[in-house]
């Protein structure tokens, strides 16, 4: 039996996001997530996928889960803590230790585990957190969850940063103070000012920690955010995930060996949830190795990049301030940027509209996400279908 209050409640509330064009629908991909995708048989461009490198089709990785899979099973059985820490997880994190340069890495479930797990493990009631306006839901949910007071500073605002690092530990109120961003900022694609950052850390003696969710792949050659500015020694908490470039699923956080040891006693997600399957674990870890073999695959998403970025702005979109792959088209109007989307799908392409609140009301998107999969001959008709949906709408 379903309540009347909350049948009331939803019917309510669901129709009242379809009225202002904030209702996301949910389009299953037949197949595989590739450069072209299948969504109820109709063949589509794909510029949605947080896919970056192309790795989650690629054949070695398939290969190595699937080798995973028959040597140690479909699942990892237990918590990492009991019996489910299995040696391919050591092997996973040893080598996401040399990919991202640390002393050591603790991997979790998901990068939003991450964020939940490692915030909370180290900050409470007694701390104070400050965090970019702008930064992910996860951080924001594992801000919460520590109980520690937030603080947030205006978007990649240095002066406001200071500002407030100097009169929350001037205070007096507060055992420890972090400073917490994302590297990458996913729905604009800029990048956090992470030297002038960790200065402000130093001078007021902060605990940092960086998202670096969409530049692990990405910026530094693909190592991330920290090594592209060469912060390795400087940030405390390196997060990520492998659901995005390395083409899998899961998240890490990268950092000293105390630290480490510290998130594996007391980090909640690491232990009471299983851990990764065997077949997760070992395609990570081929992507890895990959991205520390060759910058191949980093080189074409940028190459790609640039060329979509280019095109874009040619036609007279408005790209906003992106200085990655991430490539928003910004419409403004909700239901004028789902009107959009929707056209780009009628001609053969797949790009996301994305509204309040996953963006603020008014900024409404349509993101794009170049991968290192897409050719020339892909964007080129993608742009095709821009300017002609641009012209009909009236936007260019």
């Amino acid at each position: 039996m379903t309540s009347s209050v909350l049948q009331s409640f939803l019917n309510e509330n669901i129709s009242a996001l379809k009225e202002r064009g904030l209702y996301n629908e949910i389009d299953p991909v037949q197949g595989a997530n590739g450069p072209v995708i299948t969504i109820d048989g109709q063949k589509l461009i794909n510029l949605s996928s947080n896919n970056y490198l192309g790795l989650a089709t690629d054949e070695r990785l398939r290969e190595a889960a699937k080798e995973a899979v028959d040597s140690h099973g479909a699942g990892a059985g237990a918590v990492r803590t009991i019996n489910g820490t299995l040696d391919l997880h050591l092997t996973l994190e040893e080598k996401l230790a040399e990919f991202k340069d640390t002393e050591a890495v603790i991997s979790y479930q998901s990068g939003f585990n991450c964020n939940m797990a490692a915030i909370s493990a180290v900050m409470d009631k007694h701390d104070a957190i400050l965090s970019d306006e702008l930064n992910h839901a996860s951080i924001i949910d594992g801000c919460r969850l520590s109980k520690a007071k937030i603080i947030r500073f205006d978007h990649s605002d240095m002066e406001d940063l200071r500002t407030k690092a100097k009169e929350a530990v001037e205070s007096g109120q507060y055992n420890k103070v972090m400073v917490i961003t994302d590297g990458v900022f996913s729905m604009d694609g800029d990048i956090a000012k992470l030297p002038e950052m960790v200065d402000i850390a130093e001078a007021f003696d902060l605990i940092t920690y960086v998202d670096d969710a969409h530049g692990s792949g990405v910026l530094g050659k693909g190592a991330g955010t920290v090594k592209h500015f060469g912060l390795q020694d400087k940030v405390d908490f390196q997060m990520g995930t492998l659901s995005k470039a390395m083409g899998v699923i899961g998240g890490y956080v990268a950092g000293k060996t105390e630290l480490i040891d510290w998130l594996k006693v007391r980090s909640r997600p690491f232990l009471f949830s299983t851990a990764v399957s065997p077949a997760d674990a070992a395609a990570s870890t081929k992507a890895i190795e990959l991205l520390i073999q060759s910058t191949d695959l980093n080189e074409k998403l940028w190459k790609n990049s640039h060329y979509l970025k280019d095109g874009l702005k040619k036609l007279g979109f408005d790209i906003g301030v992106s200085e990655t792959p991430i490539t928003p088209c910004i419409i403004g109007d909700e239901k004028d940027t789902q009107k959009f989307s929707k056209r780009l799908y009628e001609e053969g392409v797949y790009a996301k509209a994305i509204v309040f609140p996953t963006v603020p009301r008014g900024k409404g998107r349509v993101r794009n996400m170049p991968t290192a999969a897409h050719t020339k001959e892909m964007l080129d008709d993608a742009l095709k279908a821009y300017e002609k949906i641009g012209k009909e709408l009236g936007l260019i």
